[in-house]
């Protein structure tokens, strides 16, 4: 009998997708999700327009080679964490296949990844695609707050691990807070929040326009995006943070170093406010959205509280952070202290208005919510594909 190969893992999101191998402790290449095709105009003669379709129909490039193709048109076709176009995500797969992974399908099982409360139609077009375009022999679809729960096994004790907490998955183009019970995500408490990474890079780039600093147009946007990488972090005081820089302005502003893509010379920008304003957005949405006021820990309490009460002490115990735009530095620490703040003044509201009859030891008792503080929250879903595999 021939020997298995290692199953494939592909996690699809809207700005990044990671691949690789299971078994492996990070992904082999994480690229865009993004495709350059060829537009082509629709005139001349029909049988002309055919051979020209066919040619280009083979004439695209994916991930970094899609964004260095400025003659093509770059397009998406991940957006918020669906699906919006299949034929170009048939031609992405094509390409994260055959060049990337260098796999022959026929010989892998797959795990690809789905986002929460995913409607069955995408998900059949996605198992249409692997099965009858690619010939792959098994496909398992994982939901990605399933995973990255799993994989913080990683970070605990043998008796510590579980499969109830919350999770919150936020990408490039979509956050959620996902309340999971013993490994079954609960839908009906899911929420949404329209702030996310691409908000974040929108923001700084506002504010740099603002400022008018002196950047190439057309590298704004990049240029903003290199910035949040970079230099943006949480902060826990926003009044504290901007004292700070005003009395020491040559500790805390930062120089970013760009280089200008048409004629090739430098330029040079101060980063200032910009560093704990960017991702500020997640605790005060407000400061970029009008119409959404609620703050990431007033989603997660909401969440929480929307569930049967028999599982909410774990789930506020367990609080899982998953995904590229929670990887800022103390984004977890100022989760947590403003998530307890919540709970605890609504336990001091229910205690007052009982007369001091009801006495909650619910965050007394150590059970405040534990955020998972590793680098490797990029790739968490990714990690754990080989024991999911195992288990179908």
């Amino acid at each position: 009998m021939a020997t298995r190969l290692l199953p494939c893992v592909v996690d699809g999101g809207t700005g990044y997708t990671k691949l690789g191998y299971a078994g492996n402790t990070e992904p082999q290449f994480i690229i865009p999700s993004c495709i350059a095709i060829r537009e082509s105009a629709k005139v001349g003669d029909q049988a002309q327009r055919r051979v020209t379709q066919g040619v280009d129909d083979l004439d695209f490039f994916i991930g970094d080679e899609a964004v260095d193709k400025p003659t093509y048109a770059t397009k998406w076709p991940i957006r918020h964490g669906i699906v919006e176009d299949w034929d170009l995500m048939e031609k992405f797969m094509e390409q994260v296949i055959f060049k990337y992974l260098r796999a022959e399908p026929e010989d892998h099982y797959f795990l690809m990844t789905e986002p929460p409360l995913n409607t069955p139609e995408n998900r059949e077009y996605l198992a249409e695609i692997m099965f009858e375009s690619f010939n792959i022999p098994g496909l398992y679809i994982a939901v990605q707050a399933v995973l990255a729960l799993a994989a913080s096994w990683t970070s605990r004790q043998v008796g510590e691990r579980t499969l109830t907490g919350t999770v919150i998955d936020s990408g490039d183009g979509v956050t959620h807070v996902i309340p999971l019970a013993e490994g079954y995500v609960i839908g009906s408490c899911i929420k949404h929040i329209p702030v996310a990474g691409r908000d974040i890079t929108y923001f700084i780039q506002q504010l740099l326009r603002e400022r008018e600093v002196g950047i190439p147009p057309e590298q704004s946007l990049e240029t903003a995006k290199a910035i949040k990488e970079k230099y943006c972090y949480i902060c826990p005081d926003i009044v504290k943070e901007f004292s700070k820089y005003d009395l020491d302005p040559h500790k805390w502003i930062k120089q970013y170093t760009g280089i200008n893509a048409i004629n090739r010379n430098k330029f040079v920008i101060d980063v200032g406010y910009e560093r704990f304003l960017g991702p500020e957005i997640f605790f005060h949405p407000e400061f970029a959205n009008a119409d959404f006021m609620d703050s990431i820990s007033d989603v997660v309490d909401e969440v929480i509280q929307n569930c049967p009460i028999d599982v909410r002490r774990p789930l506020y115990k367990n609080v899982v952070l998953s995904g590229g735009s929670t990887m800022f530095r103390d984004f977890g620490r100022r989760l947590q202290r403003d998530l307890k703040r919540v709970v605890d003044a609504r336990l001091k509201a229910s205690e007052e208005l009982s007369g001091g009859r009801i006495k909650s030891n619910l965050l007394r008792c150590g059970a405040g919510p534990q955020a998972l503080l590793r680098p490797e929250r990029l790739c968490l879903r990714r990690t754990t594909g080989v024991m999911l595999l195992c288990c179908v």
